[in-house]
């Protein structure tokens, strides 16, 4: 296939999962839009608390994430049976874990203040946190079936469903922050009955497609019937990815307690910024998805000529995407991050300062976070978790997160310190997981498909 068709079949896939993540961001967007001109408090408290529920489930969303290559490789090798099969336990696993880690959010508020918050904060965050804990089940639920969705190549359908809860979240969001139309004002636990609501409407929406549009796999038949084979499959494949993307997100959230400790307004500002950082990400993370699935279509059919032209067009696409997202931080700096606070807010000045040099940062790391994120896509796309793993750990946490501590507080450069410790670990992490893709597992699958 020449270069245009792999390019042309990338975005095809790419483009609706890239607007659905979107439209998935555009939900926790909402939230820090409507609390930050509710109050900077609430607006710190659900920075903490979301960076709190987000890392708890990329963790239990690596059994997801490993539905994706197994369901995509079962397509290209025409075995339904499989498919069904990883799919079913893929729901097990993940309904596992959001019961596991329900005690996790009740308990939040002891565990942000061991983590150093201040008091005010952390029980703002606990008020969210003991409620938002349980969208986590329909959360991992929906991830699997859109995962299973976009192997199968139904990425338009991932997309409209995202987009139908956007302005659901937007409408509770509003009754229930501010106490609109008769509703009570609860403020943060407002945001988070409103990202229960979504996570249901999302779930019922793709369980009634796959009913419908997909009732030849009988999918959801005997789904109480345990397939222990597939169960450990999954599973052997989804814990290093779930630790993988903790490693990275950990690293997020690292700097995020890190801010916190250097009061409301850097934790403020770096939350803003972390928006529009995160919103720059949902393009690759996209791209990596489309990566991940015609990854595991070249395992199926034992191509890795094919696999390697299409991981540069992905590589190429994913460059592009990064630099427009280094223009706009670099020019528009002032304006991205007022969209997010109320111009009669008191700190709104020393927020958008703060803010402003850590958009700077993040314009550094754009490519780098870019790459890294399309190097496991398609790591996982020919099913090598474990060394990303190593990989990730080692960069995030030996590296990053020590270099951010000691840029920001040994040597004093405050937020731009921990932000640049940010950028050094996926710096490292991407220049690693390339060369593990293109050098050992590229040799081991041409031996392989060789023989």
């Amino acid at each position: 296939m020449p270069y245009r068709d792999h390019m042309r079949a990338l975005l095809g896939l790419g483009v609706p999962l890239i607007g659905g993540h979107v439209a998935q961001f555009a939900i926790g967007l909402t939230d820090t839009i409507m609390l930050g001109w509710y109050s900077v408090e609430s607006l710190a408290a659900v920075v903490l608390g979301s960076t709190f529920f987000f890392v708890i489930f990329i963790l239990g969303s690596g059994f997801a994430i490993a539905v994706m290559p197994l369901v995509a490789e079962a397509e290209a090798a025409g075995d339904e049976t499989a498919l069904r099969r990883v799919t079913r336990m893929g729901l097990w696993l993940s309904a596992l874990f959001g019961l596991l880690g329900l005690p996790l959010f009740l308990y939040s508020g002891p565990i942000l203040l061991a983590l150093g918050q201040t008091p005010v904060v952390s029980a703002l965050a606990r008020d969210y946190l003991v409620i938002a804990g349980f969208g986590l089940f329909p959360a991992l639920l929906v991830m699997v079936l859109k995962s299973y969705l976009a192997a199968l190549e139904r990425t338009r359908v991932v997309f409209w469903v995202t987009v139908a809860a956007v302005p659901a979240n937007a409408l509770v969001n509003y009754l229930l922050i501010f106490g609109n139309w008769g509703f009570p004002e609860l403020g943060v636990a407002g945001a988070a009955i409103a990202s229960i609501v979504v996570q249901a409407i999302s779930l019922a929406g793709v369980v009634a497609y796959a009913r419908l549009a997909m009732s030849h796999h009988t999918l959801f038949a005997r789904l109480w019937r345990p397939d222990w084979e597939a169960f450990f499959h999954v599973f052997r494949l989804g814990v290093p990815i779930g630790l993988t993307n903790l490693a990275e997100v950990g690293l997020f959230a690292a700097s995020s307690l890190m801010m916190g400790w250097l009061g409301t307004v850097q934790l403020a500002a770096h939350g803003i910024a972390l928006q529009l950082a995160s919103l720059a990400f949902m393009a690759h993370l996209g791209l990596s998805n489309a990566a991940t699935v015609r990854a595991g279509n070249a395992m199926g059919r034992r191509d890795a000529d094919h696999l390697a032209r299409g991981a540069r067009v992905a590589l190429a696409a994913s460059l592009v995407t990064a630099l427009v997202a280094v223009s706009l931080f670099l020019l528009f700096p002032e304006f991205l991050l007022g969209l997010f606070i109320d111009p009669a807010e008191p700190e709104r000045d020393v927020i958008l300062a703060a803010g402003v040099s850590l958009l700077y940062v993040a314009a550094l790391f754009q490519v780098m976070d870019g790459m890294q994120v399309m190097a496991l896509g398609l790591l996982r796309g020919v099913q090598d978790t474990r060394g990303p793993m190593v990989i990730a750990a080692f960069s995030y946490w030996l590296i990053g997160v020590p270099s951010g501590y000691a840029l920001g507080f040994s040597l004093g450069l405050g937020g731009v310190g921990v932000w640049l410790g940010l950028v050094i670990g996926l710096t490292l992490a991407a220049i690693l997981l390339l060369w593990r893709f293109w050098g050992p597992d590229l040799r081991r699958l041409r031996t392989r498909f060789a023989t």
